[in-house]
């Protein structure tokens, strides 16, 4: 029993130490790639550009909103319902086992 659950324990670490190996980090490396500037990933000047393009675009048009679905199910009333609805259930379960349960007190409500 012993040998088992520590050569499985032993494996366990060697599985998870070969998944956190360390990558190498290249950001010192991250020049110009092209001539253009396009590097593969967003530049300061890229981000800039796309913020400025939704900036405008929002107040272009102003009746679509901040584009935050509040009452969607995926939106933010719409998730904490879900999860109201989810953790509530669960307490409700665990109340009535707990009226009726084993442990209950004979003749006390």
């Amino acid at each position: 029993m012993n040998k088992t659950l520590f050569g499985t324990a032993i494996l366990a670490f060697a599985i998870i130490s070969v998944g956190m190996v360390t990558q190498q980090a290249f950001a010192q490396y991250m020049g110009n790639v092209d001539p253009a500037g396009k590097t593969g990933k967003n530049t300061l000047e890229e981000t800039l550009k796309l913020q400025r393009e939704r900036v405008e675009y929002a107040q272009e048009n102003p009746a679509t909103g901040s584009g935050t679905p509040y009452l969607a199910a995926d939106g933010v009333l719409g998730a904490s319902a879900i999860a109201a609805a989810v953790f509530g259930g669960i307490a409700a379960a665990f109340f009535v086992r707990a009226r009726s349960g084993r442990y209950a007190a004979q003749g006390r409500g």
